[in-house]
């Protein structure tokens, strides 16, 4: 491996490989600070239209300047290896958030996808299209910001087409219906990508799946995208909207840029939106008449409204309008002089059939009261334990019924799932026939969840994760005088907290924080074991490395050359870190 780039940037270690280039942690020794430098592999080099990606990713990303895509510090070409010089971010990328949390909360995804849109937006406007949007592209921070990256794919609005016309670029999972007919790309193209990405951090999963990729891409262009709702019961509509909205299949239907979706994001939580209508998409056969369901975006209302586009009228059509309205007219006029010379009789004749039609009811009213009041009463069967299907035989036997509209449903501490807990009516009652029950219906048996205050954060997760299989663990920090690691308060499921094991939860486990220091420069040059001890002191974990030097080469030995991570760094000391001291 390469030690230093362009005599300036030397490598550390390397993170990560792509389809074109290969990526490391590096030092740059001008700056002395770390930096993430993306090089063209050496066998691509030589390839026009692998150079032409890489230059045109570096001039994609070089035009961008935005708080949420990666900042591009330098890039250029050493001994035939092209290079980009980047940020570094010590964080996750998106899927890996995702597939260690599953699917996440709907304030947190919507904060997410705010920073995304926000700059998927600017590289719309600088005429950007990324056309591989995905959460393997975006990186988290520890603060919960969010970079995107990876524009190796990125193609300018009016710029050269470097793909094949039989060929797809980009993520099949996240591609839009038109790419995969191998149509060309648009802005609309990444909204429907953006629109995945959202569903993905709401539900921990794709929408569509399939043993080949072939599969995906069919699901994509012929199935419409489950609904959230279906995943997570409590959604509100109008995040399942915004979805809806920007997966459309006709990206004619899609949010026309990202400043509509961003909008949408913005009040999507707000209590007005949570049980808005659908958005329905719908196109009538023919051409008279064109209608789209969709949500009003009114900050006085928010609910469907219709647009209609209808054909008008011919002038033959209008005259025969026009005439068989002036027949209405006359039609009218007829009627009302009738019905001044019959007003006196109607009235009469209401009258008689209000009385008659009163006294027939109370008639009818009293002799089937009579005729119940006669009928033999049984005993009510005991329902208990049983399902409700089981109960509806048991009941029909004697005449009785369940009141279909008054069934609650409960979670209990022993019965399963359906059956039957109580009922509004203690059985061996006697009970009139047609006479109806109200019950109480199991939902499930409940679980209680356990005390973790006190433990080590990894053996609480790891409890949790072994005893409760629908429950995420959120780990927040905070300033405590306990050991750095200690679980000091849990909260959104409590302990003894009583849930169901077939819905999603969250705990939250507050952490004594981490202490963190600043390795000091001093340490170059230091005996190595008095920089040991001093590290130590600190309460860092610290592993010495002996380098191998030349016959030749006259070094000073037994003393700190260098240190991993460098010199001036903010270090966080948590399990699994440690500083490496270089010395001949």
């Amino acid at each position: 491996m390469i030690k230093l780039i362009a005599n300036r940037y030397q490598l550390l270690k390397h993170i990560g490989q792509g389809g074109m280039a290969d990526v490391y942690v590096a030092l740059d020794t001008l700056l002395n600070r770390e930096v993430a430098i993306k090089i063209l592999r050496g066998d691509l080099a030589s390839d026009p239209l692998a150079l032409l990606r890489f230059q045109r990713e570096a001039k994609a990303s070089c035009s961008l300047v935005h708080p949420n895509i990666v900042e591009i510090f330098d890039v250029g070409e050493d001994n035939s290896r092209y290079f980009i010089v980047m940020e570094y971010i010590k964080g996750k990328t998106l899927k890996q958030l995702i597939s260690i949390r599953g699917g996440l909360t709907v304030g947190e995804s919507v904060s997410i996808m705010k920073q995304i849109v926000s700059a998927t937006n600017e590289a719309h406007c600088k005429s950007i299209i990324h056309r591989d949007i995905k959460p393997q592209n975006i990186i988290v921070n520890d603060d919960g910001s969010i970079k995107i990256l990876d524009f190796g794919i990125a193609l300018a609005h009016d710029a050269l087409q470097l793909t094949q016309g039989d060929s797809v670029m980009g993520s099949v999972h996240y591609l839009a219906p038109e790419l995969a007919r191998g149509e060309s790309a648009s802005y609309q193209s990444d909204i429907y990508s953006l629109g995945i990405v959202f569903y993905e951090l709401l539900t921990g999963q794709v929408p569509f799946s399939g043993e080949a990729l072939v599969q995906v891409a069919l699901k994509h262009m012929r199935d419409e995208i489950p609904a959230v709702k279906n995943v997570i019961i409590k959604c509100p509509q109008s995040i399942d909207n915004i979805i809806i909205r920007a997966t459309a299949k006709n990206k004619a239907f899609r949010y026309n840029n990202c400043v509509e979706m961003y909008k949408d994001l913005q009040t999507c939580q707000e209590i007005s939106r949570a049980n808005e209508p659908k958005v329905i998409f719908e196109i009538n056969d023919g051409d008279t008449t064109k209608v789209i369901s969709k949500v009003n975006n009114s900050t006085d209302k928010r609910k469907s409204e219709h647009v209609k586009v209808v054909k008008s009228f011919d002038s033959e059509e209008q005259q025969l309008y026009q005439q068989q309205k002036i027949e209405r007219k006359k039609e009218i006029k007829k009627v009302k002089a009738k019905q001044k010379k019959t007003n006196i009789s109607m009235t009469v004749l209401l009258v008689a059939v209000i009385i008659t039609s009163v006294f027939a009811i109370i008639m009818l009213i009293l002799l089937n009261s009579g005729f119940k009041d006669n009928k033999k009463q049984n005993p009510l069967p005991n329902c208990l334990g049983i399902t409700v299907d089981e109960c509806k035989v048991l009941l029909s036997e004697v005449q009785l019924g369940i009141n279909s509209s008054n069934i609650e449903y409960v979670l209990n501490d022993s019965l399963e799932e359906g059956l039957i807990i109580s009922t509004s009516i203690d059985h061996g009652t006697l009970m009139k026939p047609d006479e109806k029950i109200a019950i109480v219906v199991s939902s499930g048996i409940y679980l209680v969840m356990d005390d973790y205050v006190g433990m080590d954060i990894n053996d609480a997760k790891n409890a949790v994760n072994d005893k409760y299989s629908n429950v995420r663990v959120l780990v927040v920090e905070a300033e405590s005088d306990q050991k750095a690691g200690t679980v000091i308060k849990q909260d959104l499921l409590e302990p003894q907290a009583k849930f169901s094991p077939k819905v999603a939860q969250d705990i939250r486990l507050t952490i004594a924080s981490y202490p963190s220091v600043v390795i000091p420069h001093s340490i170059i040059g230091m005996d190595i074991y008095e920089a040991q001890q001093y590290l130590e002191s600190l309460e860092i974990v610290v592993i010495l490395s002996l380098l191998e030097s030349s016959v030749d080469s006259v070094v000073d030995t037994g003393v700190v050359v260098r240190c991993s991570p460098n010199t001036g760094v903010s270090y966080t000391q948590e399990d699994g870190n440690y500083v490496t001291l270089y010395y001949y």
